[in-house]
């Protein structure tokens, strides 16, 4: 864990000022570049030391064994990891022969610098070798927004009194050696050498590598280039080999005088295309790249992030470190989607191996709510992924004997890869999550074409199978028996609220789509009585409640089970799933995660304002924040029912997860659903945003810390703004038709250069409620953390 103060606040930047060894692993996640195609950990540029050595092609990954001690019918056969594959950011550097380590010699400063407006890592740093030569370096490295499969790495090297020879090695190392991660020999065979050789060829100062995954059959290409810039001679040189290419280059430097090289890295894949369309395709980018040059990119990469920062920054005042936690936050989570172009958005972006890579339902239930109003082409993508993988869906249904389509709890390529079958097999929310990521996609953009060839078609299989899975009970309610909820600490529950009540939203979604787009529907085989079928379904969703408590159960008889005993459980033994049996877990009462708050968030119409109140004060006390998904949920309806300092606690423990690694394993990747939470804490908590039924409503209020807050949503195609302070709200439109908004229940028609300003009416909450002991949000001090 981070426990110094490792990234000074700053409102555009993550500034490492020193180097600390024992938590390298962790800033190789903060400082890791990615575009949603290509990922490269913040590893040093020489490669050495490293906690982790990574880089990624988002959806290249390598089959690996699941091994069962009772094999069931229905578990997944195989399960997928993702691989790293050839790492281009080494650059090495020696200095009279001596290579530079941070480990040896003296390192007499190291800064570096993630810049969010730019979209850069830059890195200085000087170094005395063991033998008293002095050097200054300094290197910047991007991953293209605009050429989705490339990298560029600017590096330069200066004595910094005397001459001194130098020598740089630019390489490519396909198979690199990685630290253990799996005691599974198995696993780690895969994990250790997961690229076949298939070609490799070099000449000037260009070489290429292409190799191919053993078992999954993906084939990856990656190339460099290097233009060199130094007034003194330099001696090149260039070797290949099937597993590394190298560019040498010696030579020797003057004080005052200095060597620079940018390199350019092109990446490429695919599970069809040949040994020559994949070279192709990577020298073709290298091309263009090259073409582009070194300033080129740094000036497409600033003009795409200041077009995206336009429409989605959050500013707000009261709170430095939250401020640089927020823009960091809607960075990576920019990183993780921008390009996957139809590819997943993985729990860790391409920032680290944790999950295996895997995407999960937080995908569409956190991270695309931020996109949709802030990149909507991105959210569209990943819910055109999901459309692309309808026929596992389909097949996975027919498997579990049921109707329509079953989305996987955790998966790379559309398969269910989970070997946990309580939640891989029994989490069917995922199917009412992806429908609710449609629907609101397409309330917020109105594309009607998207709406026709891509949401209707989710929308109907994902609504068939609530048909298949629930039953209509002869004493009146439509049942979903023995499922999993958001809350993995309880499973094969009975109705749980959560699923039936996004279910029911499908429902509605599926026959509404089916309405507006009869031919289309038609061709997918429904017709009257479906549609019927799903209204009623829909109509008669049953949603428990518990008369005695006055509030509602997580799932039938959830408040009858005995709670669990908080009093006893020891700090260290959180997580409980790493110290406890399910079987204890699974019986008393006690949440993992916002379950029942989730529901009260995402299907805020079913409840009225005083249910909210007394299930937020009921559940608060049950809830242990085993995961990291819960905080941003937790602080929305916290701010909802009027604990607002509450919920600031709740925004600052989901924006600086990783800044101040809360869980403990940002060593393995960021988390970027509780990034993405960091957005949805401060937009629908404080802002009070709700689109339902098409409708956008806000109803703001801030806690005592924070004096301002303004974020941008797009609505429509039209860039809406709001402004909040403690006082009032302003809405103001860039343009365009006028918009009709909800402020605190009041409907107002906001036009285009008319900015509206309203009132913030004062809220009077109930008493605090309790969380389980030792597992309180961190109290942030106030005006800063």
């Amino acid at each position: 864990m981070i426990t110094h103060s490792a990234f000074p606040p700053d409102p555009w930047d993550i500034r490492e000022c020193r180097l600390d060894l024992t938590v390298l692993a962790q800033s190789e996640s903060v400082f890791a570049l990615s575009n949603g195609h290509i990922g490269l950990r913040g590893n040093l540029d020489e490669g050495e030391p490293h906690g982790l050595p990574g880089t990624y092609l988002n959806s290249v990954f390598e089959f690996r064994p699941l091994p069962y001690a009772e094999a069931g019918y229905g578990y997944p056969e195989s399960g997928q990891t993702v691989i790293d594959v050839t790492n281009g950011k080494l650059i090495r550097l020696l200095v009279e022969d001596e290579p530079f380590d941070v480990r040896y010699g003296d390192l007499r400063a190291h800064e570096r610098v993630l810049d969010l407006r730019d979209g850069v890592l830059r890195r200085t740093a000087e170094w005395t070798s063991p033998s008293g030569r002095g050097v200054h370096v300094t290197s910047t490295r991007l991953v293209s927004f605009t050429q989705r499969a490339t990298a560029a790495i600017a590096y330069e090297v200066r004595p910094v009194d005397a001459p001194l020879h130098v020598v740089l090695q630019s390489e490519l190392v396909a198979n690199e050696q990685l630290p253990l991660v799996s005691g599974d020999p198995r696993t780690a065979a895969v994990l250790t050498t997961p690229l076949r050789p298939e070609q490799h060829t070099a000449h000037g100062a260009r070489a290429r590598l292409v190799h191919s995954t053993r078992e999954s059959g993906r084939r990856i290409g990656a190339a460099m280039d290097h233009t060199v810039h130094c007034p003194a001679e330099v001696h090149t040189e260039i070797e290949c080999s099937e597993d590394t290419a190298r560019y040498t280059l010696a030579t020797r430097l003057a004080a005052g005088q200095s060597l620079r090289v940018v390199k350019f890295l092109a990446y490429g894949w695919s599970s069809q295309r040949t040994i020559p369309a994949i070279s192709a395709q990577v020298e073709a980018a290298l091309t263009l790249a090259r073409e582009t040059g070194w300033d080129g990119l740094l000036a497409e990469q600033r003009a795409y992030l200041d077009d995206y920062w336009s429409r989605a920054d959050v500013d707000l005042e009261g709170d430095p470190e939250v401020q640089q936690a927020v823009r960091f936050a809607l960075f990576q989570v920019l990183q993780a989607s921008a390009r996957a172009e139809q590819r997943p958005i993985p729990a860790k972006g391409l920032t680290g191996p944790g999950y295996d890579g895997h995407a999960f339902w937080d995908t569409e239930t956190y991270v695309l709510p931020a996109l949709t109003y802030t990149t909507p082409h991105a959210a569209a993508d990943a819910l055109r992924w999901r459309h692309r993988t309808l026929p596992n869906a389909r097949k996975r249904a027919r498997q579990l004997t049921l109707d329509g389509a079953t989305f996987p709890w955790r998966t790379i390529n559309g398969d269910e890869c989970s070997g946990y079958w309580p939640a891989g097999t029994a989490a069917f929310h995922i199917n009412a999550d992806i429908a609710d990521a449609v629907i609101r996609l397409v309330d917020a953009t109105g594309d009607e074409r998207f709406d026709r060839e891509i949401g209707l078609a989710l929308l109907v299989e994902t609504a068939r199978l609530w048909t298949s899975l629930g039953y209509h009970h002869p004493d009146g309610g439509f049942r979903i028996d023995g499922v999993t909820g958001p809350d993995e600490y309880s499973a094969l529950a009975d109705n749980n609220v959560y699923t039936n009540l996004m279910a029911q939203r499908n429902l509605r979604g599926a026959a509404e789509a089916a309405r507006r787009h009869p031919d289309e529907a038609s061709a997918l085989g429904v017709d009257d009585d479906e549609i019927a079928a799903w209204q009623r379904a829909a109509d008669e969703m049953c949603v428990p409640y518990d008369d005695k408590l006055d509030v509602h159960p997580q799932a039938e008889e959830f408040t009858d089970h005995a709670v669990w005993d908080f009093a006893n459980t020891r700090p260290d033994q959180y997580p409980l799933l790493l110290h406890f049996p399910y079987f204890q877990i699974y019986r008393k009462q006690v949440v993992k995660q916002a379950d029942l708050v989730l529901a009260l968030h995402k299907r805020g119409d079913a409840f009225t304002a005083d249910s909210k109140a007394r299930d937020f004060a009921y559940y608060e006390p049950l809830t242990v924040r085993d995961s990291s998904l819960s905080a941003c949920t937790q602080a929305v309806m916290a701010a909802e029912t009027g604990h607002l300092d509450l919920a600031y606690e709740y925004l600052g423990e989901a924006a600086r997860m990783d800044l101040d690694d809360l869980e403990h394993n940002t060593s393995d990747g960021l988390h970027i659903a509780s990034l993405a939470g960091a957005w949805i804490a401060l937009v629908s908590g404080f802002g009070g945003m709700r689109d339902t039924g098409g409708t956008l409503s806000f109803a703001p209020r801030l806690p005592g810390p924070l004096t301002r807050l303004t974020f941008g949503l797009l609505w429509r195609g039209q860039r809406l703004c709001v402004n909040v302070t403690g006082a009032a709200a302003t809405y103001s439109l860039d343009s365009g038709d006028p918009v009709e908004l909800v402020h605190h229940g009041r409907v107002f028609r906001l036009v285009a250069g008319q900015p509206a300003r309203y009132p913030i009416p004062p809220v009077e909450p109930g008493p605090r409620p309790s969380q389980p002991p030792g597992r309180e949000p961190v109290r942030r001090r106030l005006g800063s953390a």
